[in-house]
């Protein structure tokens, strides 16, 4: 496995501090956007396995990680966050790969924005969910963000201590919170639902759509559906639920490298 060492680094957008890992060399750009609950260290196994042909650069969202908060969540808002660090590093053109809702982010990315993407990994991002039920990322709001220190933190969250415990952070007045704010992410999870499938089939470079075949977001025939839907895009299957790329770390990375290699 090749060495990929991030380096972090951040950009401010209207006063707000966005961070993001760029694990460098000189391959080509592939800007990878983590979803809900995770952040841009998601994708280090990945950045491995590419290196060194392809330069991943991985931001903390709006609202994740150690980027900070912002006032709003839209899909505008982190299709706009792409672009002004796309600009900052002075990249022209990259590939763009995504996960759940950075999935969205990433096929919206290029079909706003085509001229700026070469290609797109979505990986499991949904593309039409009407659905107005509950959010199935609910559970976040019974979390607290903040506690006086890092052991109360992990025990105020209980089981999720296995998930997010290596991810909390100090806060400037000596305490300890989590890497995001359960309210923000309701808000941005909200506004993924709908109908994007204009989205998905406006742009026309090549795609990669990676489908856990566990998926808690689509069944395997809807994941075939939206690959029939829009020309130019390969499929990828794999024994994972949603969460293909930690679940199947090498599996993962096999496809999306097998996928980059045609470009």
């Amino acid at each position: 496995m090749n060495n990929a060492t991030p380096v972090r680094r951040e950009i401010a957008i209207d006063g707000r501090r966005l961070s993001y890992l760029d694990f460098g060399g000189a391959g080509r750009p592939l800007l990878a956007l983590h979803g809900h609950l995770y952040e841009g260290e998601t994708w280090g196994a990945l950045a491995e396995a590419l290196a060194p042909h392809w330069r991943v650069i991985a931001p903390d969202q709006r609202g994740h990680g150690d980027s900070d908060r912002a006032p709003s969540y839209t899909r505008d808002d982190y299709v706009a966050d792409a672009i002004a660090l796309l600009d900052h590093l002075g990249i022209e053109e990259a590939a763009v790969l995504g996960h759940s809702g950075g999935g969205i982010t990433a096929y919206q990315l290029a079909a706003r924005h085509p001229g700026r993407v070469s290609a797109v990994v979505n990986v499991e991002g949904p593309v039409c969910d009407l659905d107005d039920g509950p959010s199935a990322l609910a559970f976040v709001l019974g979390l607290p963000y903040t506690a006086p220190t890092k052991e109360e933190l992990l025990a105020d969250i209980g089981p999720l201590a296995a998930m997010f415990g290596d991810k909390l952070r100090p806060t400037p007045d000596g305490g300890w919170r989590l890497p995001f704010h359960p309210q923000d992410t309701l808000v941005s999870e909200s506004a993924t639902r709908g109908d994007h499938r204009a989205d998905w089939t406006a742009s026309t470079c090549p795609a990669l759509f990676v489908l856990g075949r566990n998926s808690q977001v689509f069944t395997p025939d809807e994941g075939r559906r939206l690959v029939a839907d829009r020309p130019g895009t390969r499929l990828a299957e794999l024994d994972t639920d949603h969460f293909v790329h930690t679940a199947d770390p090498e599996g993962f990375a096999t496809a999306v490298r097998d996928f980059l290699t045609t470009l």
